[in-house]
This record gives C-alpha cells, sequence and structure tokens, in this order.
C-alpha cells in the first residue's frame, strides 16, 4: 500500500455546521487525494456530525477514515486515535470547526522536504473574530527557534509534524487535560525536533470562533487551566535548555495565560474556589521559578504573582477590584541617589509595609539623568522645605494604612498621594504604552501580540 505524503487528524465533537466547511476544503486540496489521507474521530457527536463524515467517506473513497467512539469529555482521546492511526509521511492536526487554504498541504509538504523539517509551522488567520497573534508569521524562515523568534506563542498543534519524529519519542497528548493538552505534546515536539520551519507566505490555517464560542478554551475553568500551563511546564523543565530557551517558554505563560486568572473574574467566583485558584497559581510560581523571567513580565503581571505566590490573596483581591475600579493606575517617578530616574506604577499597594511587596515589582521603566537633586527642596520664600523622603515617612506615620488606601478613591486625594509617595515627581496622566496595564520593563517583554497559543 502507497504511504501517503501527509495525514490529516481531525477530533469531531459537535461542531456542525462548521465540520461541512473543514471536510469541503479538505476535499479541494490542490495536493490530491492520492498523495493523502484524513482519519477523522467522531467522539459521540449528537448534532449530526458522525453521520455527515460517513456521507463524505462514502462519496471520496479512499480519502477518508471515520471512527465512532463513546464521547470523552475533550480533545485529547479521539485526537491519539486518530495519531495512532495515521500513515503519513508527515500529519496534520486540523481543528474540526477550521479549514485549509485550497493549497496549503501541498505547500507545506513541498517546503518540509525542501528544508528536511521536523515541524512546519503554517501561517494561520482568524475567522468571525478570532484572535490569532501574528508574531511567529512575519517571515518564511528554513530554521527557527526559541531565542530568535515568537515560537514560545506557538504551542497549538495546528502544525506539520514529521511522523516519524512522533513515533520515535511515542508522544502523545495527555488525556487527563480537558485544555491545553495539545500545548506539552507541541512543546516536546518542537524541542526534540532538529529543524523547525515557518511558511508565512500563504494564509495556509483558517482558526475560526464558533459563535457560540463552543471552542474548548472558551469553556475551560480556572483550575483546568492551572494543570494544563503546569503540564507544559513539566515539559520545559525536563526537556529545554536553561537560559533564553527556558526562559522564553516561562515568559510565554507567566506573561499571559497565568496572569488571566488573576484578573477581575476572579472575584466572580465562590471563595474557596478563589482560594484555590489563588493557591493554584502561587504553586505555578513558586515550583517553576517564574521570578527569573519577572523582568520580562509587565509590572501589573509580576505583582499579581507575586501576591499570589506569597499568600497575600486579601491583598490581591483588593488589587483586582482597584483597578477594575479606577484602571490603570498613575505612574509615581523618582530620582534616586544613584542618578537613575525611575518609574512605577501607582498601585495603592506600592510601597505600602503592610503588604510589603519589593519597589521592583512595580518597576515600569528607568533611565539615567543628568544630575539628582541631593539637598532639601526649597520654598519660594526661601525657606527649606522637609527632604522628600522625610515626608513620605510623616505622611506613612501619621495616616492609617487603611485611610490612606479610602483616601486614593478620590482623584484629587490620589494625586496628592502619588506626589507624596514619588518624591513630588507623580505622574498625572492615565497609563500609556509602559504602564503597568499594558508595558513592562525593556524590549524583552511578551504579550499576545508576539504569537498565538493553544486554543
Amino acid at each position: 500500500m502507497t504511504v501517503p505524503d501527509v495525514t490529516v487528524v481531525i477530533a469531531v465533537y459537535n461542531t456542525m455546521p462548521y465540520l461541512t466547511a473543514c471536510l469541503d476544503s479538505l476535499v479541494r486540496q490542490s495536493i490530491g487525494h492520492a498523495r493523502m489521507e484524513v482519519v477523522a474521530v467522531d467522539d459521540g457527536s449528537t448534532d449530526g456530525g458522525g453521520a455527515l463524515l460517513d456521507t463524505y467517506a462514502a462519496r471520496h473513497p479512499g480519502l477518508f477514515q471515520v471512527v465512532h467512539q463513546a464521547n470523552s469529555g475533550g480533545p485529547a482521546a479521539p485526537t491519539n486515535r486518530g495519531l495512532a492511526l495515521a500513515r503519513g509521511r508527515y500529519v496534520l492536526f486540523l481543528g474540526a470547526d477550521d479549514w485549509l487554504g485550497d493549497e496549503a498541504l501541498e505547500r507545506m509538504v513541498t517546503s518540509a522536504d525542501t528544508w528536511e523539517s521536523d515541524v512546519l509551522i503554517p501561517k494561520q488567520v482568524g475567522v468571525n473574530g478570532r484572535q490569532v497573534p501574528q508574531g511567529i508569521f512575519g517571515a518564511t524562515a528554513a530554521s527557527v527557534g526559541f531565542e530568535d523568534s515568537a515560537l514560545a506563542w506557538a504551542l497549538a498543534d495546528t502544525k506539520l509534524f514529521r511522523l516519524e519524529l512522533i513515533r520515535r519519542h511515542n508522544l502523545a497528548r495527555n488525556e487527563d487535560l480537558k485544555v491545553y493538552s495539545d500545548q506539552p505534546f507541541t512543546l516536546a515536539a518542537l524541542l526534540r525536533a532538529r529543524r523547525i520551519s515557518v511558511l508565512a507566505d500563504y494564509d495556509h490555517y483558517f482558526l475560526v470562533l464558533r459563535e457560540d464560542r463552543g471552542n474548548v478554551t472558551q469553556r475551560a475553568g480556572a483550575l483546568d487551566r492551572i494543570r494544563g500551563v503546569a503540564a507544559v511546564q513539566w515539559v520545559a523543565a525536563e526537556l529545554a535548555a536553561p537560559g533564553g530557551q527556558l526562559d522564553a517558554i516561562k515568559a510565554r505563560h507567566f506573561g499571559w495565560e497565568v496572569p488571566q486568572l488573576l484578573r477581575a473574574g476572579l472575584l466572580d467566583l465562590d471563595p474557596p474556589l478563589r482560594e484555590e485558584v489563588c493557591a493554584g497559581v502561587g504553586e505555578l510560581v513558586r515550583r517553576f521559578a517564574a521570578h527569573e523571567v519577572y523582568h520580562r513580565l509587565a509590572a501589573a503581571d509580576r505583582v499579581r504573582l507575586e501576591l499570589a505566590a506569597t499568600g497575600r490573596y486579601r491583598a490581591l483581591g483588593e488589587l483586582i477590584a482597584w483597578e477594575a475600579e479606577h484602571g490603570a493606575p498613575a505612574e509615581v517617578t523618582e530620582d534616586g541617589a544613584d542618578g537613575m530616574r525611575r518609574r512605577y506604577a501607582g498601585y495603592p499597594a506600592f510601597r505600602d509595609a503592610e503588604v510589603g511587596l519589593a519597589d521592583e515589582l512595580f518597576l515600569l521603566g528607568e533611565e539615567a539623568v543628568a544630575s539628582v537633586a541631593s539637598v532639601a527642596f526649597v520654598e519660594s520664600d526661601g525657606v527649606a522645605a522637609p527632604p522628600p523622603r522625610l515626608v513620605q515617612q510623616l505622611w506613612r506615620g501619621a495616616v492609617p494604612v487603611g485611610v490612606r488606601r479610602r483616601l486614593r478613591r478620590y482623584p484629587a486625594w490620589r494625586r496628592l498621594a502619588n506626589a507624596v509617595a514619588g518624591s513630588g515627581a507623580a505622574g498625572s496622566g492615565s497609563a500609556g504604552p509602559g504602564s503597568a496595564a499594558s508595558g513592562s520593563v525593556g524590549p524583552g517583554s511578551v504579550g499576545p501580540g508576539a504569537n498565538g497559543g493553544s486554543r
């Protein structure tokens, strides 16, 4: 029996009517039916999807292999079953609600053969408002790595894999994970691959956001997400090279997936679940040494992660509630005795002795200044005013922390407090690109615009 060039594996569960467009796109592939096969696993669909698969298999003999099974509760089990049946030199995983450009498979196989790629990442675009960050697709590249590209942001399994690589290392999805089960699989393949390539000159893969928001990750709970992130980090800890490679993977998850769990939605959870989520995040931060990449994260995320890691759940809840009400904090600017001017995120927790977080967690940026005043301020009448640090000490000593927090709810008092905390040089505008809400320190910052993640 002739070995096909590529096997497309589809896990199908209640994806009608999107499944029709998915299957039609496979029938139209320019590579030709003789060079491809489709293994579709119906995971107990109840919307007629299983019957539709049988119709396409009868209509296109030899192209579709259809397997029906009882619902497994997630995409991992049907994907593994389809992978076990794959015969092609390469395998592509396709979401049952997604579809391919007509020339996608031909272009991918040709390029992978030319470059001898173990993993090839085809350009992906979003449909129906699906956000697909494009960082990794800046240019076609025969070889990319974690340190010279946005590869850490491309951990979905929507790629072309050399089947021999998968078989040699016995790679499969973790069926215990309800979400992110593709990320540990993909990361293991990427870290074991001899060559990873990017094909960015054609819209190969179209990711669809379902109108009912029924995509798997749209339904995932916070604890499922924590378990998924932990699984990815275990793979990274085992296989990634210490330094730049490992740091890139850490920064991706602790700069995006994990902080998302510590936003306003956390306060909507029942108190026991809220505490469990905070504890789970704290365990992730401690176990996988997230502090090693704090310098690559936004200030708002660093502060949240540290509060969770150190068990300050009440302060974390107060910070989330404050930002939900007030938005991004004003910047606090301070000229240090070392000749550096530093900008901090002026959250109420900044330099709050009761909370006790280090200034560095709030740091937005720093730059050298020509000179720094080291003498007391002088009032217009020539009388020396108290040094800024003394004013800060008097403010904190005379006004209880609870009162200071309540006063910060009023703009005038907040400006006064920021001015005192920042030695009289507080910023007064809303946060900009370098703010705690969206910025981070230096060019190594990460964010969702770097590249796409798992569904």
